[in-house]
């Protein structure tokens, strides 16, 4: 039973790990100053939750246990596969991380700015689509579509260029590089032509639409290099901790003061913070690294929210934030100094 593995998958607590001996701040290619660091004793933590796929024993002891979700093949992974997940997961996990740098750099009254990426298939829309030829049935979720029309699409502007002289229906050739699991960087040598017909955006039935929903590959232009590392970690809702973390370490002072802070929740360019799956199991995870205060996005549900609290007790205290200076406005009132002028 320990030995065998079925198709059940688990959402588990996870761990909270601090973001800052993960940062690292290095010289950009034009030589910019890199700026002084400012490091702290407690710095922000972000939390994760963790899945696998389970054995018959592990199945068992999963259902049994209240802070465990045990889904099926469908339930965990919808219309994916294992490693389109992998793939979205960490590809989100890169977008929270530039995003991050952006809005804590906007911040900070920095030079800063949002550089187009590759168009990378995120999920593929099925509604409406056309009898032959769909997008969701020629295409692959983590494919990067590189050619419209045998026309470069670098970007996700480019694409919605060759599309401007397209109507509902029309036949197009895209040229995709599929998604390698294995491979550490696209080939364009293993590049495959697909024919695809348009299909109508479902709020507006005469404008054209490929059928599917890119993934945020923007990167950050800044004035030095800033890396963080998350090795295997993926997903986007380290976002918030990943901006309150850098916020801390470039500035003078202690944004988080003497309380053990942890943060979930993704972070949107206008620093608004959005909701988070798996809080029940990250709450868990909280409870146990010895934190005292979780700030979490305020659009998570009532009943998640109930359940969340239940779970940390008393030792714990939940508070939901809508954006990044609602997170900065609790951390002061818990003893942490307000946000001053970088130094770079």
């Amino acid at each position: 039973m320990a030995a065998v593995r079925i198709q059940r998958f688990e959402l588990a607590p996870g761990e909270a790990m601090t973001v800052a001996p993960r940062i690292e701040f290095t010289k950009s290619s034009a030589g910019a100053k890199v700026p002084e660091r400012f490091r702290t004793t407690n710095g922000i933590k972000f939390v994760t939750a963790f899945g696998g796929q389970l054995s018959i024993l592990d199945s068992v002891l999963g259902w049994i246990d209240p802070y465990v979700q045990v889904d099926t093949y469908e339930e965990h992974f919808g219309t994916g596969t294992p490693s389109s997940s992998r793939r979205l997961g960490f590809q989100a996990m890169i977008g929270a991380k530039q995003v991050a740098e952006y809005v804590a750099m906007k911040k900070l009254g920095l030079d800063v700015k949002f550089v187009l990426g590759r168009v990378v298939i995120k999920e593929l829309v099925c509604d409406g689509a056309p009898k032959n030829n769909a997008a969701c049935t020629n295409l692959e979720v983590g494919e990067i579509i590189t050619h419209f029309d045998g026309v470069a699409t670098p970007t996700l502007t480019d694409l919605a260029a060759q599309m401007k002289n397209h109507a509902v229906g029309d036949t197009v050739e895209l040229t995709v590089i599929p998604y390698d699991a294995k491979a550490a960087t696209p080939d364009a040598a293993k590049a495959e032509k697909r024919i695809v017909q348009l299909m109508a955006n479902a709020d507006n039935r005469t404008r054209p639409i490929i059928g599917f929903v890119p993934a945020d590959t923007r990167t950050v232009s800044l004035p030095f290099e800033v890396q963080i590392s998350t090795s295997d970690i993926g997903g986007p809702s380290a976002g918030l901790a990943f901006t309150l973390a850098l916020l801390d370490e470039l500035t003078s002072g202690n944004l988080m003061g003497t309380s053990r802070v942890v943060a979930t929740g993704t972070i949107s360019e206008d620093g608004s913070v959005g909701a988070i799956g798996a809080l029940l199991q990250k709450a868990v995870a909280v409870n146990a690294s010895g934190a005292d205060l979780f700030l979490v996005p305020a659009g998570q549900s009532v009943d998640e929210m109930k359940r969340a609290r239940q779970a940390v007790g008393t030792q714990v205290e939940i508070v939901q934030i809508a954006t990044l200076d609602e997170a900065l406005a609790v951390l002061r009132t818990h003893g942490g100094d307000a946000l001053s002028a970088t130094t770079a």
